[in-house]
């Protein structure tokens, strides 16, 4: 199976629209870091395919010196495609000079946080009741997910 990435371009907002909505409940998302809603579609990101379907999907917002992964969603999973859109957010934010990948994940998510930490991502912060407050924002949030209630925030980052 041969897999490509390339940065997201205007012809494939139907298709990040779809993803983020089917993942997040719309392309609105809480940036948890920072507290505000961002349209995840309107921002830079790559697109992965595997064998010309999509696989995967990441959104990512430059600050000062870091890039945040604002989302990442393997449609396909267990093939890579995680790794290789963060490969791809890496190689674009080493290349501007950031100090440090970083991204915020949900106590819950412990698929993700296997996942970030095999990557090279080291667990920085823990912002108690941070999905609490981003529920403010956005009320679709769930309460729970596989029986864990959803209520902080893990940050973790990848210095560059």
């Amino acid at each position: 199976m041969a897999m490509s990435v390339r940065a997201v371009e205007p012809q494939d907002l139907a298709d990040v629209t779809r993803v983020l909505t089917e993942s997040w409940g719309g392309s609105t998302v809480v940036a948890m870091g920072r507290g505000e809603l961002v349209d995840a579609a309107a921002q830079p990101g790559f697109v992965a395919e595997l064998d010309g379907e999509l696989a995967g999907i990441i959104t990512y917002a430059q600050r000062g010196d870091s890039v945040e992964i604002i989302t990442i969603n393997a449609v396909i999973p267990g093939k890579g495609v995680g790794a290789t859109l963060l490969d791809a957010v890496r190689a674009v934010a080493t290349e501007r000079g950031a100090a440090r990948l970083w991204l915020i994940t949900t106590n819950d998510n412990t698929h993700a946080l296997r996942f970030y930490q095999r990557y090279g991502f080291d667990l920085i912060g823990l912002h108690r009741h941070g999905v609490d407050r981003a529920r403010k924002l956005k009320p679709s949030i769930p309460a729970e997910a596989d029986g864990i209630p959803i209520r902080h925030e893990l940050e973790l980052e990848l210095p560059l």
